[in-house]
């Protein structure tokens, strides 16, 4: 028994380790696929926020690395949801992500999934949005594993986070804030701890470069 427990800890430990590589490669490839738009000044500042992503997944696709780490990525994917009754119009009762990509090991498929929301540093309305329809999402499991990215396309992201930070204070979340986290791959990124220890990674995207308007 002993034998067993401890090679089934072992195999753990490899998964838990396949994971973490595999998280860092999601942040890579998005970074550089952020890095690329911003280069060819493609995207403009009045996009949604679906256009951005779908521009950035463009990116992703052409990224040879991603080939190198047979990754797939594919834009605003339905996330299953095994308590939903299966009947007539059931699909469309999905909650939609708008990035997931997915890698396979050995017998084992590995998703990861990234929401996405416009920000400004001087707009309330969507960085309430942000708390309520990203966050919230990832803490009530309506959204898998994955991040959060922030589209800055007006404003300064210190001060934009700051804002996020003073809502969730009003909200008696003062121990949920984005704390800055110095990242090897990622400009800007960010920690909030929830409950249980629950850690929601923000990695923040700045736009405001192709204001052109």
């Amino acid at each position: 028994m002993k034998y067993k427990s401890g090679l089934n800890e072992s195999i753990k430990t490899k998964r838990d380790n396949f994971k973490k590589r595999f998280e860092t490669k999601c942040f890579q490839l998005i970074t550089d696929a952020y890095d690329s738009a911003i280069q060819e000044r493609v995207i403009e500042i009045d996009w949604h926020e679906d256009d951005i992503t779908s521009e950035l997944n463009g990116h992703i696709e052409k990224n040879r690395q991603r080939l190198k780490w047979g990754i797939i990525s594919n834009v605003y994917h339905t996330v299953p949801k095994d308590k939903l009754k299966k009947e007539k119009g059931y699909s469309s009762k999905l909650p939609i992500i708008d990035l997931r990509l997915t890698t396979i090991d050995s017998s084992m498929e590995y998703r990861y999934y990234m929401e996405a929301k416009r920000l400004k540093e001087k707009c309330s309305k969507l960085k309430r949005l942000y708390i309520n329809e990203g966050i919230d999402r990832f803490l009530s499991r309506k959204y898998p594993k994955g991040c959060l990215l922030g589209y800055i396309i007006e404003g300064d992201i210190d001060k934009t986070v700051h804002g996020i930070n003073k809502l969730l204070k009003t909200d008696d979340k003062e121990y949920e804030i984005l704390e800055y986290k110095t990242h090897k791959i990622c400009h800007s990124y960010y920690e909030s701890v929830h409950n249980c220890g629950f850690i929601i990674k923000h990695l923040m995207f700045d736009f405001t470069s192709l204001d052109n308007i």
